[in-house]
C-alpha cells in the first residue's frame, strides 16, 4: 500500500507574518487532512496562534520519540530555538534568521532522509538570514550546501493563470547579461518543461522573454536576444519543446494571460516578478524544483508592516501547500519514492540546530 505523503513545515521569520501565517494554515481544515511535520520554537507558534485568533489542536512530541519512523499524524517538533521576547515584530535580528535558517535546515534534511515527501516553508527575511549567516545568498545555495548537491534547482513562481520560470534569479542586474548563456537557456528550458509536465501539463508552451527592449530590434539594443537566446529556443524546438521567443517582455505576459502560453521563462529576477505580482500578489507559489522533493513558499514575503496584527492573508500559503503535495504525490505514483528513513531524526535535528557545516 502506497505511504501517506508527508509535508515537513518549517516556520519562517518570527519578525514578521510567518508565525500568524503558520497558525492559521495548521488551523485550516485543508491542511488538517494532511500529514504535517512541523518544525520550530512551538512559543513562536503559540504567539502566531494568538495574532490570529486561533486554537490549535496539534500535538508537540520529540525528534526522539519519532525515532526513524515516519510521522502518522500530524505533529509538532519543538526545537526551542527562539524565544518571542527576544524578537522585536517588524525588526530584522540575527536571534530571527538563525531560527528561520534552523528550521529550514532540519526540514530539508527531514525529506533527504525520508521522513517527509515535500517542504513547506512561511516567508524568510533575507536581511535577517544574512545576519546569522553572512555567507547566506538565497534558498537555492542553501539548499545546495544542505542536502549535498553540486546540481542547482530553479524557482518558479505558480498562478493558475501562469507559470514563470526564472534562467537567472538573485544576481545584480548588472550581471544578468554576461551570465545568460545558450545552454543556460536551453537548460532552464527543460528543466521547466519537466517540472510542469510533473504537475500534470501534457505538452506546456512556453514563452521566452526577450532580454533586451523590443527582443533587441535587430542588434540596434543588444545582441543577446539574436545571439543567444535565439539558439536556445530553437534548439529546444528540435527536442520537440512548445517553446516561442524571444518575445519582448513587455508583451510576453498579456499573450500568456490571453491563453498562448502556460508559463513564460523570464531572463530575470524582477522580470517575472512584477508581472505575476500585480496578477495574484495573495495566490501566488514559490515552487524550487530540481531536486529529489518539491520545495514551496508562498510568494509573498514576510510583511514586517503588518506583523502581529491579525489580518495576514493565508491564501498564498494554502496554495503552495496544495501544491508541494500534489507534486509529492505524483512523483510517488510514478515510482520516484525517497528512500526509508534510516538516520534517526533526533540525529537529524541536532545537525541542523548546530549549522551548516554540521548538517553538510
Amino acid at each position: 500500500m502506497p505511504q501517506s505523503q508527508v509535508l515537513a513545515f518549517a516556520i519562517g521569520d518570527p519578525a514578521g507574518i510567518s508565525p500568524e501565517l503558520a497558525a492559521r494554515l495548521l488551523a485550516d481544515p485543508v491542511a488538517q487532512t494532511a500529514t504535517l511535520l512541523v518544525i520550530g520554537d512551538r512559543r513562536v507558534l503559540d504567539m502566531g496562534a494568538a495574532h490570529a485568533g486561533v486554537t490549535l489542536d496539534l500535538p508537540t512530541v520529540t525528534a526522539e520519540e519519532l525515532g526513524t519512523g515516519r510521522p502518522q499524524h500530524s505533529c509538532f517538533v519543538d526545537l526551542k530555538n527562539c524565544d518571542p521576547a527576544a524578537i522585536t515584530l517588524g525588526v530584522s535580528s540575527p536571534e530571527g534568521g538563525a531560527s528561520a535558517l534552523a528550521n529550514f535546515r532540519c526540514a530539508l534534511l527531514a525529506a533527504k532522509n525520508g521522513y517527509a515527501d515535500a517542504v513547506f516553508f512561511t516567508p524568510f527575511n533575507k536581511h535577517s538570514m544574512r545576519l546569522s549567516e553572512s555567507d547566506y545568498v538565497d534558498e537555492i545555495g542553501f539548499v545546495n550546501r544542505t542536502i549535498e548537491v553540486t546540481k542547482n534547482g530553479s524557482e518558479f513562481n505558480v498562478l493558475d493563470e501562469v507559470w514563470n520560470a526564472r534562467c537567472t534569479s538573485h544576481i545584480p542586474l548588472s550581471k544578468v547579461a554576461e551570465t545568460i548563456t545558450e545552454d543556460r537557456v536551453f537548460e532552464s528550458l527543460r528543466l521547466t518543461i519537466e517540472t510542469m509536465q510533473g504537475a500534470g501539463y501534457e505538452r506546456p508552451r512556453i514563452g521566452v522573454a526577450a532580454l533586451n527592449p523590443h527582443a533587441g530590434d535587430g542588434g540596434n539594443f543588444g545582441t543577446e536576444d539574436d545571439a543567444i537566446i535565439l539558439p536556445a529556443v530553437q534548439r529546444a524546438q528540435a527536442h520537440q519543446m512548445a517553446v516561442t521567443g524571444p518575445v519582448p517582455s513587455d508583451t510576453v505576459f498579456v499573450r500568456a494571460m490571453k491563453g498562448e502560453f502556460d508559463a513564460v521563462l523570464t531572463m530575470f529576477h524582477d522580470q517575472g516578478q512584477i508581472a505575476m505580482k500585480l496578477i495574484g500578489f495573495d495566490r501566488g507559489v514559490t515552487l524550487i524544483a530540481g531536486y529529489p522533493f518539491p520545495i514551496v513558499t508562498p510568494a509573498h514575503g514576510t510583511a514586517f508592516d503588518i506583523a502581529g496584527q491579525g489580518i495576514a492573508n493565508p491564501g498564498a500559503g494554502q496554495k503552495a501547500i496544495e501544491l508541494g503535495l500534489m507534486l509529492a504525490a505524483r512523483k510517488a505514483a510514478e515510482g520516484d519514492i525517497l528512500p526509508p528513513p534510516e538516520t534517526p531524526l533526533s540525529a537529524l535535528f541536532a545537525k541542523g540546530l548546530q549549522g551548516p557545516r554540521a548538517a553538510a
